[in-house]
């Protein structure tokens, strides 16, 4: 070396760079992520051999990879526990309701508005009864705090598997799933509030508060409603002159940029406001208006947001699924006490959900669809009850390792059994294909 010559990077061992990016952990990445969408492509493509949406295929691969281990093969469990793998998949959905929500504008969304607003009410509040009512008769020994947990966790909606499979069939652009779609993402904002709200109960019983103070409520549910209003509204306008910034610079890839931008942006305040981030994804694509493209170069060569965004959410998307699927424990189904439960939750989940048929006034339309497109508990079922496993009163944990895998077992048929059902209400329906 050169005397005199000094490092850019003085006193810095070589190895803190290699600490960076640490190859023990980056590797079973890359091995996990090029096994899920090998595993994807063949669900995928089975799946749509026997014509089901390849969604369906997705989470039943997810599911076989995930039990491997029943099979004497442990290789790929390691998987399940991969945090960098779980920030793809949570990246996977946040893009997909994104793209969803470019295919719809506000107006559109207000059209239904009414409609999507009832068809959301009616489908937390009587999953929420439902679900309190099973648990008070089949669990008359445990705390009524645990029934109305219950309830709570049935309120649930998967925004992601509902939007996919109605992307898969072609039908994201007809007024069915334009209600599905809307009134799903208002039920994820009502029963992340009513999941607020009770365990807000719950920790203050357990600390022998009693309970939560109307304003802490209120507080919470006026949160929720503060942050759509202020996306759609102020988003708006603040997005328009933001792409008008990014579309100046002239720079290659700038309209998948700025739009990925308002995503991740939206997606978070979301998520600080205590809500979903896709709420706020969703949110993001229904403000994006075309005409906020019209000064970027690729539009003016015929692409598109939604273009720009396909190979993206062609990688990550089917993460997302694959690894819901994998966290599904089949050992679940051994234990005849657990089934009962989950019968009994599952039916429970189901005909709750199908009073969202009522919402809808309008006649012509597919009402048994849009009963069906609000079954699947999917990921936001799991993370409801995953919030449960952390909350203890009087000693014992709110929702026990049974409870759990007997929700499990309903979030698995409610999310398995909503694409061919959903395909087989449009057909029934007579619905035409929207392409």
């Amino acid at each position: 070396m050169e005397k005199g010559w000094t490092p850019i990077l003085p006193n810095t061992p070589v190895s803190r760079y290699s600490a960076l990016v640490p190859h023990e952990s980056f590797g079973p990445l890359l091995l996990a992520v090029a096994v899920i969408l090998a595993a994807a492509t063949a669900g995928g493509w089975l799946a749509e051999r026997i014509r089901q949406p390849s969604v369906l295929g997705e989470l039943v691969a997810g599911i076989v990879l995930g039990n491997l281990g029943l099979a004497g093969f442990h290789a790929l469990e390691p998987f399940q526990t991969n945090t960098s793998l779980a920030a793809l998949a949570e990246l996977g959905v946040i893009v997909l309701l994104f793209d969803v929500g470019l295919e719809s504008t506000i107006g559109d969304m207000m059209k239904v508005g009414r409609s999507a607003l009832l068809v959301a009410a009616l489908g937390v509040i009587a999953p929420f009864f439902l679900g309190w009512g099973a648990g008070a008769w089949l669990l008359p020994g445990r705390s009524t705090y645990v029934h109305v947990f219950l309830g709570a966790v049935l309120t649930a909606t998967s925004v992601g598997i509902t939007a996919r499979v109605l992307r898969d069939l072609h039908q994201t652009k007809s007024e069915e799933a334009k209600i599905i779609l809307g009134a799903a993402v208002i039920d994820d904002v009502l029963g992340l509030v009513i999941l607020a709200v009770v365990t807000g109960i719950i920790a203050a019983a357990a600390s022998g508060a009693g309970s939560v103070s109307v304003i802490g409520m209120s507080w919470i549910a006026a949160k929720a409603l503060l942050f759509l209003v202020l996306a759609i509204v102020l988003g708006s306008l603040i997005a328009r002159h933001a792409l008008r910034f990014f579309a100046r610079s002239r720079l290659p890839g700038t309209l998948l940029t700025g739009g990925l931008v308002v995503c991740f942006v939206l997606s978070y305040l979301a998520a600080a406001a205590g809500l979903a981030p896709i709420v706020g994804a969703f949110a993001a694509g229904l403000i994006l208006e075309p005409a906020f493209f019209a000064a970027f170069e690729e539009t003016r060569r015929g692409q598109t947001l939604r273009s720009l965004i396909h190979p993206i959410s062609t990688i990550l998307v089917p993460v997302f699924f694959v690894r819901t699927g994998m966290l599904v424990d089949l050992r679940s189904f051994a234990n005849p006490a657990i089934l009962g439960l989950a019968a009994a939750l599952t039916v429970a989940a189901w005909v709750g959900k199908q009073a969202c048929m009522l919402g809808v006034p309008r006649r012509g339309l597919n009402r048994l669809a849009v009963g069906i497109g609000m079954v699947p508990r999917g990921e936001v079922g799991l993370i409801f009850a995953n919030i449960g496993t952390g909350l203890v009163l009087a000693g014992e944990r709110i929702v026990t390792p049974p409870l759990y895998a007997a929700v499990v077992i309903m979030v698995i048929v409610t999310t398995l059994v909503t694409p061919p059902a959903l395909q087989w209400s449009f057909r029934r329906g007579g619905a035409a294909p929207a392409h």
